[in-house]
């Protein structure tokens, strides 16, 4: 006697995912378990989890010799999500499940010992992919209830143990599908404000500026004059998230596995990597790549305090990904690509010490020390940082007097700034200045007369490059989109130069 069991699941590979058909055959021979389809160590661990989940429920499948295939067989299986659809496999092929009962539903989760269904990272990634094929619903453990069903048009049912599974594809158990889960951006929580930070109104007038534009950062200022303080406060300044931004963020989280249970990420991220980090931490990577910090800040702001302490070869990887908005991760037998569209605020102090220029603090650093210190960061980097701004040490008068404005006033004019360069850039697919190709910066920020005058001289005397004279011209768009101005003037862009002389400076 030989049976035949057959289960749609799904995998993931970067933020999307492939259609893995779980094959069992029961055949002749004696009792012995083989599975072929190039999985990991994980997935062959599974063989040991699904008999104990399946001995722990009361059901006896291995009888005979058994196989089983995942497909497509050229493609690597890694993770334990496999688990559920093997044991419901082996169900079919042993006659104790209906087939026609998992036409057109997909599950995926892990087992438990006891038969217990847990979460997985990846199933808002698969759902999307089950329903881009037509597949009826997807079933998943009741953590992955919330990402998975905020894919619009796919029956998403949740479970607790795999005795429930049965009973439901038996049909001697009604389980409703979740509602779909809302996709609503929420107002950003209120623990931090930019009140909070006492003076540094020029600091405050860049986040400003880069909240508008979604421009880079590089604060420059000794220990404790706020740089952190700053940095934590620019996702307060910025919009609500759009519905695009809610999922595609939420995906990455998913594939990371960052979401179970705790719904999408409706909030802009703050990612803070500390500057021990290794590239595969920072950029992604592994031998089933992941998404790195960088990803995981996209939609949001990522935070890179003491700059030059991180690697020099791993700063070097970001400058493509602060380009193009994505990170391309190759392998020999695949390439997987993750978004990565962040605002980039970094801090550093002016020396090795930190105290150079200081007035209560006298600076130990030789100018060996300081250059070298400064030459971490290279200027092909630095080139690609917007706004550079040097941070002072607050002064008692200014800490007494406190803060002024609160986000939510700053926040209104970033919206208002966002929706006129919306209409500017409308049908070119990218949301901020920043994002502008030179061309289009020379056909949308195109200067006037005395504009154009200013930024002749500006090269001639900074000797900036050609990057360097497009981030000033960015930059006075977004300034001029502040003051719902709608050509760019030469004040415009005499501020936005303020925030480029700090490319090397000189020690």
């Amino acid at each position: 006697m030989s049976g035949l069991g057959q289960v749609v699941s799904g995998a993931t590979f970067g933020v999307d995912a492939f259609t893995v058909q779980v094959e069992v055959h029961a055949g002749r021979g004696l009792p012995k378990l083989v599975m072929v389809g190039l999985p990991d160590s994980a997935v062959r661990e599974s063989q040991e989890r699904v008999m104990s989940a399946l001995s722990s429920s009361g059901f006896s499948c291995l009888r005979n010799r058994t196989v089983i295939n995942l497909a497509p067989a050229d493609r690597r299986k890694e993770g334990a999500a496999l688990d559920l659809p093997i044991a419901i496999g082996l169900m079919q092929a042993y006659g104790l499940i209906p087939k026609l009962r998992t036409r057109g539903h997909a599950m995926l989760g892990e087992l438990s010992l006891d038969g217990s269904v847990k979460p997985v990272p990846g199933a808002m990634v698969v759902a999307d992919s089950m329903k881009r094929h037509k597949l009826e619903g997807l079933l998943v453990a009741n953590e992955n209830v919330t990402e998975a069903a905020s894919i619009d048009g796919l029956e998403v049912r949740g479970f607790a143990h795999l005795t429930e599974v049965v009973a439901w594809l038996r049909g001697e158990r009604a389980i409703d599908p979740a509602p779909a889960t809302p996709i609503n951006a929420q107002p950003q929580e209120i623990d931090v404000d930019l009140s909070d930070v006492c003076g540094q109104e020029h600091a405050k007038r860049t986040l400003e500026i880069a909240a508008a534009g979604g421009h880079n950062v590089l604060f420059i200022g000794p220990p404790g004059a706020g740089k952190t303080m700053l940095a934590r406060r620019l996702p307060t300044l910025l919009p609500p998230m759009t519905t695009r931004e809610i999922i595609e963020t939420s995906k990455i989280y998913s594939v990371a596995g960052r979401l179970n249970g705790h719904g999408l990420i409706v909030q802009r991220p703050f990612c803070s990597p500390h500057h021990g980090a290794s590239d595969a931490g920072l950029i992604g990577g592994g031998i089933v790549p992941r998404p790195g910090q960088i990803s995981l800040a996209h939609s949001g702001v990522l935070f890179m305090d003491e700059l030059p302490e991180f690697r020099r070869d791993v700063l070097e990887m970001m400058r493509q990904p602060m380009e193009d908005g994505t990170v391309t991760i190759s392998r020999a037998s695949m390439t997987a690509t993750f978004p990565a569209r962040f605002i980039l605020v970094a801090a550093m102090n002016p020396c090795p010490c930190g105290y150079l220029g200081d007035p209560w603090h006298h600076c130990t650093c030789t100018l060996p020390a300081i250059a070298r210190y400064r030459h971490r960061i290279s200027g092909p980097l630095l080139d690609r940082i917007d706004l550079h701004v040097e941070v002072p040490a607050v002064r008692y008068r200014e800490m007494r007097a406190g803060g002024r404005e609160q986000s939510a006033a700053v926040r209104e004019r970033v919206m208002r700034a966002r929706q006129t360069a919306d209409q500017r850039l409308r049908g070119a697919e990218i949301i901020t200045n920043a994002e502008m190709t030179n061309r289009m910066t020379w056909e949308l920020a195109e200067p006037d007369q005395d504009g154009h005058r200013l930024l002749e001289t500006v090269h001639d005397k900074l000797g900036l490059s050609a990057r360097g004279l497009v981030k000033v011209l960015k930059v006075a768009r977004t300034i001029a989109d502040l003051e719902s101005a709608p050509k760019v003037r030469a004040a415009h862009i005499a501020e936005a130069v303020q925030y480029r002389t700090l490319d090397r400076p000189a020690p």
